[in-house]
């Protein structure tokens, strides 16, 4: 693919080995949980990656959200530099100096009160499980060990054991029982099933405002709102799970401001960290963290310096707006595209902002089939579920290399006609 707007050409990196003899190494040596396209990358920057040989390929996944500011931006590059010269870890033994305005900024960003710092998705919603129940049984006055927490349908929260427990991909659940209880799975967009399933024993409704890994499905308008009236009326928590859809992906700072919603507790990550380092959070009202006690819950590298400063970096590039609305000017870029590929190989898509999940009919290929194609191309995507694959570019990336993108997929889903 030639974009209209090519970076400056780095060189490759020093490796004495190729792209094959590297894919091949990895086999005897790593776990098989994951299964990537065949491309090695060795650097990038912005919305471009550089694979040993010195190929370059527009980045369309950005890290399932990670990157949502691109690679290695430079003024969270400049933060993690000029941190790494002063203090990288003390654990949460100590109090360290970065800690204090990354949770003052953070909760100030998302209109809640106190932060619980992690580092990875799954630790937060890990922590939220646990912060829901002793909420339950200390405030709502729940029987011990009776709470219960109602999940989605297709939800996607981790890999952890009590998180598989909760899923409803048997991949990621066959073979991993004994299961952990306490949940009851309702389906997604359904209100009448959630009312259904929420008693005087639910802790929380935890939920994706958008199920990423489903393939961006979006719920109905006024679901969220619903979620929220309900949790509000039954006496239970809403548990927002944004690790995915949060911080600019889809136009605001939160997907839930699309529908004017507060949550009780927030769940962040991914982007949280810059594409840096794992940094994720749990965010919440005092009355829901204030359970918390010391000893009952901690992390070695939870709130690190490190990671709170590139934290508080994002939260700076967060408050200046400029991302979430380059996300709702360019997803229209997007959104347009697509619907101009309906019939053309595409029988379907989901957008909100610059993420989008595009169902290919399965007559010219699988999820799997479109992304090695458009790998050739020189465009990076990762299917999901079948004949479907996710879009989700840096917010960094222009109209121009946008555009571009999209008529690299017309090519791809062409080649299979």
């Amino acid at each position: 693919m030639t974009a209209p707007v090519v970076p400056p050409r780095t060189s490759a990196a020093d490796s004495a080995r190729s792209s094959d003899e590297l894919i091949r190494a990895e086999g005897p040596v790593l776990a098989h949980n994951y299964h990537p396209l065949p491309v090695v990358v060795a650097r990038a920057e912005g919305a471009w990656v550089e694979d040993v040989e010195g190929r370059r390929y527009l980045d369309m996944l950005a890290g399932y959200s990670a990157l949502n500011f691109g690679h290695r931006h430079p003024l969270l590059i400049e933060a993690a530099h000029r941190q790494l010269d002063r203090l990288t870890l003390t654990s949460r033994a100590f109090h360290n100096d970065r800690l204090a305005e990354f949770a003052e900024r953070l909760a100030e960003l998302t209109g809640l009160d106190m932060v619980l710092p992690m580092n990875t998705g799954a630790e937060a919603v890990e922590s939220a499980v646990k912060v829901a129940r002793k909420w339950a049984y200390e405030v709502k006055g729940v029987p011990a060990d009776r709470a219960t927490i109602v999940v989605a349908a297709e939800n996607f929260h981790g890999r952890t054991t009590t998180i598989v427990s909760f899923s409803t991909d048997e991949t990621a659940r066959a073979g991993f029982g004994p299961f952990t209880p306490g949940f009851r799975v309702v389906p997604y967009n359904d209100l009448a099933a959630l009312e259904r399933a929420v008693d005087e024993t639910t802790a929380a409704v935890l939920i994706e405002p958008i199920q990423g890994e489903a393939g961006v499905v979006i719920p109905d308008d006024g679901y969220l709102a619903g979620v929220r009236e309900l949790t509000r009326r039954k006496g239970c928590l809403f548990v927002a799970d944004e690790i995915q859809s949060g911080l600019g992906r889809t136009g605001r700072t939160l997907a839930l401001e699309h529908e004017g919603v507060v949550p009780d507790v927030l769940l962040l990550g991914k982007a949280l960290g810059g594409g840096i380092v794992p940094v994720s959070a749990v965010v919440a009202r005092r009355e829901v963290l204030s359970v918390l006690r010391p000893g009952e819950h901690g992390s070695t590298f939870g709130g690190n310096p490190l990671a709170a400063a590139v934290g508080t970096a994002v939260v700076e590039l967060l408050e200046t707006g400029e991302f979430q609305r380059r996300a709702a000017e360019l997803g229209v870029v997007l959104r347009d595209g697509l619907t101009g590929l309906v019939g053309k190989g595409v029988v379907g898509f989901r957008a909100r902002g610059l993420w989008a999940g595009v169902d290919v009919d399965p007559a010219i290929g699988t999820g799997r089939e479109v992304s090695e194609r458009l790998m050739r191309e020189g465009v990076l995507v990762k299917d999901t579920h079948g004949s479907t694959i996710r879009l989700a570019p840096p917010l960094t990336i222009t109209g121009e290399e946008l555009g571009a993108a999209l008529a690299a997929l017309e090519r791809a889903l062409a080649q299979g006609v």
